[in-house]
């Protein structure tokens, strides 16, 4: 177990693609609204040491995400290359030709009305005309900070005025993070980073390995522990073979660390099936195969009903009313997810690092793990957490988040559940002496024990993990407000309509990181779909790099790695008749 006090278990994150983009602005913007000063409350908490970084500028103390971020040319928008960090960063524009000269300056886009107010609150605005770094005080004056409440208090509606995950981006990132693929386009008709095979090549480009791996040791060099590193990657498209490239490299030259990946899929829209989806599935299921091979734990992650090639509709959620067609707010809830799922290596002391959590699910070569989350938790303001779980009865009360499909029985093998958001004084029930308790849960007496034996009673001879934070997820703007009006500032829900709306500050989050047979059912429905499809129509796909022959190879192991996740009670019958026709 790592003891308050010790060395931060420092985590460095690499997202690598555009929508990776849009759900890592919402995971630090979540980051930066969480940051607790207070030095005496560390037991239970999140560590920002553990996603941060310290280092100096214009002589204060800066705080930035330990972030190697990759996307395509236009994906910035007015966010420099740089990343905006230091104001006096130069270029030499002198040149020894003595004739004339014309010069050609392409302005950055306009910031948006989000991003200029934002500049004016945090600190002013420095050389370059963008404002001052985080600076993190080491004292107790909180006075010091920048304050988050006058942008959360002037909402900007950015629904229809973020086509680029920067347009929201409320973090300063270092000049070492940001990494562009110039040859590959956001936008426009052509020249898009599409097929696995065009992400794998490019990491076999000397120019682009060689800085990536400077990029990674100037991250590394500087960590008295890595743990390991958090993987943010495009499932989809291109990156889905960057990915698998930037994963086989750290598992090669970073023996003993974590590698936890989540693949991320946007919602798909529902408009019949086209070569852009033959492409998504085969880039999909490489992207599988190779990223769990090369990580501690996989995870996909992702609203749509599944991720085959015809789009099932995206998943419900009761107190969250999202646009699905909207990246900036399927990413949001993702994000959501994401900043609970992983709270079991980011805590002040925790039992598990990176490594420790995914050896608690691989065993048999199960490295593919499944999400869900309730987001918010549905709790009424004053419920104790006893009545809240009893409600569900024999319901799991988390959406799933994978493409896998909900829970059809109570077999699970391993999982990792994190409640955050509960006060304390809710944790347990306070039966008035002599009274009935209505359930084994309401004569717990921690909140620990009341969801353990909640899990325990879902999930008998499960092994499993439970956290309980007392600190809510902090939804300030722009987090888009689109939760029900049912629901209080701090996510909780309301007997009746407020007079006047107010915007939510902050909910309640439960999540589940499973180890599940939903993940047979998911992972052989995508091999039996590409099983049944004459690949060899889409020549295009395999001229980019990846070997028809390499490609079923893939298959096999995506049906190998299926059979791994069969429970007993399932029979071969429906297998056997497919693999026969």
């Amino acid at each position: 177990m790592f003891e308050a006090g010790g060395p931060p278990r420092a985590a460095l994150t690499l997202q690598l693609g555009s929508y990776a983009g849009f759900v890592g602005a919402h995971w630090w913007n979540l980051q930066d609204a969480a940051f607790c000063y207070d030095s005496e409350v560390q037991d239970r908490r999140l560590c920002p040491d553990v996603l941060y970084r310290a280092g100096r500028t214009s002589g204060r103390e800066t705080y930035t995400p330990r972030l190697i971020l990759m996307d395509v040319k236009g994906s910035l928008n007015s966010l420099t290359q740089e990343g905006s960090l230091f104001g006096d960063v130069t270029t030499d524009t002198s040149v020894a030709w003595k004739g004339n000269l014309t010069t050609h300056q392409e302005d950055l886009p306009a910031k948006n009305l989000f991003l200029q107010d934002l500049r004016e609150q945090q600190g002013g605005t420095s050389s370059d005309g963008d404002f001052n770094p985080r600076a993190l005080p080491r004292s107790k004056d909180v006075s010091q900070l920048p304050t988050q409440l006058a942008i959360s208090q002037k909402v900007h509606q950015l629904e229809g005025n973020v086509p680029v995950w920067s347009d929201y981006l409320r973090v300063k990132l270092h000049p070492r993070s940001i990494f562009m693929i110039h040859k590959y386009n956001y936008n426009g008709e052509s020249s898009h980073l599409e097929a696995f095979g065009q992400g794998e090549s490019l990491l076999n480009d000397s120019t682009y390995l060689e800085e990536l791996e400077n990029r990674l040791h100037f991250y590394v060099e500087e960590c008295d522990y890595l743990q390991g590193f958090q993987i943010l990657c495009d499932l989809d498209n291109g990156f889905s073979g960057v990915g698998a490239k930037v994963t086989e490299l750290l598992h090669d030259e970073y023996l003993g660390r974590g590698i936890l990946t989540w693949g991320l899929t946007p919602v798909i829209p529902n408009v019949g099936v086209s070569r852009k989806d033959f492409y998504r599935l085969m880039n999909t299921v490489l992207g599988i195969v190779h990223l769990s091979s090369h990580s501690s734990l996989f995870c996909p992650l992702s609203l749509n009903g599944s991720l085959g090639l015809r789009a099932e509709a995206p998943v419900t959620l009761p107190y969250v009313h999202y646009d699905a067609s909207l990246n900036y707010h399927s990413s949001a809830i993702l994000a959501t997810a994401l900043d609970t799922l992983s709270v079991p290596y980011r805590l002040h002391s925790s039992q598990f690092s990176m490594v420790q959590l995914a050896e608690a699910f691989n065993f048999s070569g199960r490295k593919v793990v499944a999400a869900g989350a309730a987001v918010p938790f549905p709790m009424s303001c004053g419920q104790s957490l006893p009545d809240a779980l009893c409600s569900y009865q024999l319901a799991v009360p988390w959406t799933p988040l994978s493409s896998c499909g909900g829970q059809k029985d109570s077999c699970c093998f391993a999982q990792s559940v994190v409640l955050r958001g509960i006060g304390k004084e809710n944790h347990i029930s306070n039966l008035p002496p002599g009274s009935q308790p209505k359930s084994a849960l309401h004569v717990c007496e921690t909140g620990e024990e009341v969801l353990g034996s909640y899990l325990h009673a879902l999930f008998p001879g499960t092994f499993s993990t439970s956290y309980l934070l007392q600190d809510p997820c902090k939804v300030l703007h722009p987090y888009p407000q689109f939760f029900s009006t049912f629901l209080n500032k701090q996510g909780f829900l309301q007997d009746k309509l407020p007079s006047c709306s107010t915007a939510v500050e902050s909910i309640p989050v439960l999540t589940a990181l499973q180890s599940s047979p939903v993940l047979y059912r998911a992972l052989y429905s995508l091999y039996k779909e590409l099983q049944q499809v004459d690949v060899r129509r889409w020549a295009s796909f395999f001229s980019a790099g990846v070997e028809l022959y390499d490609f079923q190879e893939v298959l096999h192991e995506l049906r190998t790695l299926s059979q791994s996740y069969k429970s007993s009670a399932e029979l071969d019958e429906s297998e056997d008749e497919a693999d026969s026709n």
